[in-house]
């Protein structure tokens, strides 16, 4: 009897799920509801604060993650007992387990939706070489790894499990985590990004069979046909999964038509569908995680349902679920066990058998692949990478008594230094050069007007397509003189909720055309261009930049030099409102259009969308568009002209140069007299410029010039007023003029064009500013130039095959 009353009083009283109040004398924390919500906020919050101090290292948010954790548990933070009993107390830890695995069989089904055995099945014999040897080589090292930690910190343990469990610990590669450090580093659509990840998709695959047959020999029981009894029953399942799941997965996806919303019901069956699966595996012996991730990896690829079902589960699980995972897990990892040369000593052997295994593997399969040495040593970096994968292998061994504290700890540690020196080792050791050749047509300005005119148009959304299209038309002359080719580049954000699988999928469209391709794209950004393409005779290139805003410029400006274009043209970060103000979409937008200005290898465009056209494509026969330039004089100035008189080659487009003159000097910018001989220079090369203008034969009636005579700036102000009835405005940036407004956020628009958008002008004429390639301020290209350079896009986004 008194054995039965000490177990009993040994086991935690169970929690009521909600108090009655603070005015009731019942403390919150004594509660599951009031206290995992507590939970939810400090992990949420602690992690995400950690995410942003590391964020300058480059590291990805899982070593944020994986660190909270572990300062959250006994290593730090659990040592004070007041805060462990308090807000982790050990009769919560059942609720917080139960709600931080729910969010990771959703995180699993998520994995399973990135992984496209389709793709992988195409995966070409170097990659899979590649990744059989990263797997192959770390495997055997952890087997021996596990002979010397289970004669050392982990006597007793069941060998044959251990076993297993240390190849698989030491093997795995985070295709997730892989996924952002290639997207973050810009290397996602290299020739190594691509290898890097097609490897990780195999090895991701290989990893989990040999993690179900490490769960299912890890079984209490002694007899040993129940491995081979979970084996085979786990084999079932996959092939009921691949003969029932499938087709009734694959039913509704087709009838999700793009463009319209997936039924709710599709997605509730679907959820229902992923825990079924997880009950089903977890009563089969070989863990709930691997139903769902069968679940995601047998859901179809093709059309809108797989994408609208990650947007609809990925926030909530990846923002709020997930990160209970690490703090559960970081609540079972105590640092501290790791004392004495002999702890620390066994963590720098596996943090060394995992390295040399990982990359030595890759390297050495690289090598015989005739992949050059650095990428060789920069692929092995990259299937070092560790993630969230590699704790659970770790939590579930744990779980089943594989692994005491002492291992649990330093594999963790191990998992976290693998993934930390990625980054730092991949820039170290891998830094594509940007090369390419010189090219001679960097302006609109030209001699020869026969030759092809390249424009990279920008665009952030479905907003900006109806004018950039008008742009585009108009842009385009008769036909008869010099091709027009454009570069639609649509600019995404890397945001951290972008999955892997979308990142890679639009990777792939990169710097090709959408219809070149096996399987048309079903992005309407890229149909609407496509539709376009076929009713002209423009070549439209739809390309994708994914990055962080703060480095986009860089996407932008290489694209431009390998593409060879002669102008890029930017939208304007603010749109205009139904009132007429102007609204900006954010400041970080702003702060990309200023650093491709500085670093662009050609001249640049910022386009004030007012509605050029309205909000639809305007076909060539209803084009009737009034355009204005005024002229100041100046580089930016003769290149906004150049742009305006290939406009004016469309038979439906009238333009009006508005020459201004400065009666008594008030205007000019070069007033001092060591610029006079400056001063005087670039009016020679402006009136020159002007006579050839009047001589060009595309001067037609569509072109009126205009010679204005100003003593101020109101003037200037008063003559622009008057013809702010047209469609649009052509200004150079740095236009030789003062400023025309006292004050203003945007310089980058020049005194021109500052006037023209600001909304108190005009709401209803578009403004394009135009800032000429000027070879001299050209100081710090992107591009390194080289002569002997053929490779066109080799290290961009636009060499995806």
């Amino acid at each position: 009897m008194a054995s039965t009353t000490n177990v009993t009083s040994a086991c935690p009283a169970a929690m009521k799920a909600s108090s009655n109040g603070a005015f009731q004398h019942e403390s919150p924390l004594d509660f599951a509801l009031p206290l995992i919500i507590l939970q939810i906020c400090l992990v949420v919050v602690f992690t995400r604060l950690l995410a942003y101090l590391l964020k300058p290292l480059k590291q990805p948010r899982v070593i944020a993650e994986i660190i909270g954790g572990i300062l959250l548990g006994p290593t730090a933070l659990g040592r004070s007992k007041v805060y462990i009993d308090t807000i982790f107390p050990e009769k919560s830890l059942t609720v917080l387990d139960t709600l931080a695995n729910i969010g990771l069989l959703f995180f699993l089904f998520l994995v399973g939706l990135e992984l496209d055995f389709a793709a992988i099945r195409k995966t070409g014999k170097k990659s899979l070489l590649i990744a059989l040897a990263g797997i192959s080589l770390p495997f055997i090292l952890g087997v021996g790894t596990s002979f010397v930690l289970s004669s050392t910190i982990s006597k007793g343990v069941h060998q044959l499990p251990f076993i297993v469990f240390m190849g698989v610990a030491l093997s795995i590669t985070a295709f997730p985590v892989l996924a952002r450090i290639l997207a973050e580093l810009k290397l996602l659509t290299t020739d190594i990004g691509r290898m890097a990840m097609s490897a990780a998709g195999v090895n991701d695959i290989a990893a989990w069979i040999l993690l179900a047959l490490a769960i299912a020999l890890s079984g209490n029981d002694s007899s040993p046909l129940v491995p081979l009894w979970v084996l085979l029953s786990g084999s079932g399942f996959v092939i009921f999964a691949v003969l029932a799941i499938r087709p009734l997965l694959g039913y509704m996806a087709k009838r999700c038509p793009e463009g319209e919303p997936v039924k709710e019901l599709y997605v509730c069956v679907t959820l229902t569908l992923v825990l079924a699966a997880s009950f089903v595996t977890d009563t089969i012996g070989i863990h709930a995680l691997f139903g769902a991730f069968v679940v995601g990896i047998v859901t179809p690829k093709e059309g809108p349902f797989c994408r609208i079902l990650t947007e609809k589960i990925e926030d909530l699980v990846s923002g709020l679920l997930l990160p209970l995972y690490f703090a559960s897990s970081g609540l079972k990892t105590d640092v501290t066990t790791i004392r004495g040369a002999q702890s620390w000593g066994l963590l720098l052997l596996v943090i060394l058998t995992t390295c040399f295994g990982k990359i030595g593997g890759t390297v050495v399969a690289s090598m015989l692949c005739k992949v050059p040495f650095r990428e060789a040593m920069s692929l092995g970096v990259l299937m070092n990478t560790k993630g969230l994968v590699e704790l659970i292998v770790l939590n579930i061994g744990k779980d089943r008594k594989v692994l005491n504290d002492q291992a649990f700890a330093i594999l963790v540690l191990m998992a976290l230094v693998t993934t930390f020196i990625t980054t730092p080792l991949l820039m170290a050791i891998y830094k594509p050069a940007r090369r390419g050749a010189p090219y001679k047509h960097r302006t609109i300005q030209r001699k020869d007007h026969d030759s092809e005119l390249r424009i990279l148009a920008c665009f952030h959304s479905t907003r900006n397509i109806p004018t950039l299209i008008n742009m585009i038309e108009s842009s385009r002359g008769t036909g008869q003189r010099g091709r027009l080719c454009v570069y639609a580049m649509h600019l995404m954000e890397l945001s951290e909720r972008s999955s892997a699988i979308a990142m890679v999928h639009k990777a792939r469209l990169n710097g090709l055309p959408a219809w070149n391709k096996v399987e048309r794209s079903t992005d309407q950004m890229v149909i609407a261009f496509e539709a376009y393409q076929h009713l002209r005779a423009v070549a439209v290139r739809p390309m994708t930049a994914i990055s962080d805003l703060s480095s986009i410029h860089e996407d932008i400006c290489t694209s431009a030099h390998q593409k060879r274009v002669a102008m890029i043209l930017l939208p304007f970060h603010k749109h205009q409102r139904v009132d007429g103000a102007m609204e900006s979409i954010g400041h970080a937008f702003h702060e990309v259009n200023k650093r491709v200005l500085q670093r662009a290898p050609c001249s640049v465009g910022i386009l004030v969308d007012r509605g050029l056209g309205g909000t639809s494509h305007v076909v060539a026969s209803e084009v009737d568009y009034k355009i204005v330039v005024p002229f100041f004089g100046g580089l930016d100035d003769r290149e906004a002209l150049a742009y305006g008189m290939k406009m004016v080659e469309h038979p439906g487009i009238s333009l009006t140069i508005l020459k201004f003159v400065a009666a008594k000097g008030t205007l000019k910018r070069f007033d001092k007299g060591e610029d006079d001989e400056k001063e005087k220079k670039v009016k020679e090369i402006d009136e020159e410029f002007l006579r050839e203008l009047m001589n060009d034969p595309r001067g037609n009636e569509s072109l009126s010039y205009e010679e204005r005579v100003v003593e101020s700036k109101e003037d200037v102000k008063a003559t622009l007023k008057a013809t702010s009835k047209c469609n649009l405005f052509i200004v150079g940036r740095n236009a030789a003029v003062a400023s025309l407004v006292n004050s203003t956020d945007c310089p980058e628009l020049g005194p021109v064009g500052g006037l023209l958008s600001s909304s108190e002008f005009t709401t209803t004429a578009s403004v394009l500013v135009v800032q000429g390639y000027d070879p001299a301020a050209d100081t710090r290209p992107l591009i390194e130039e080289d002569v002997d350079y053929e490779g066109s896009s080799r290290h961009i986004s636009g060499s995806i095959v």
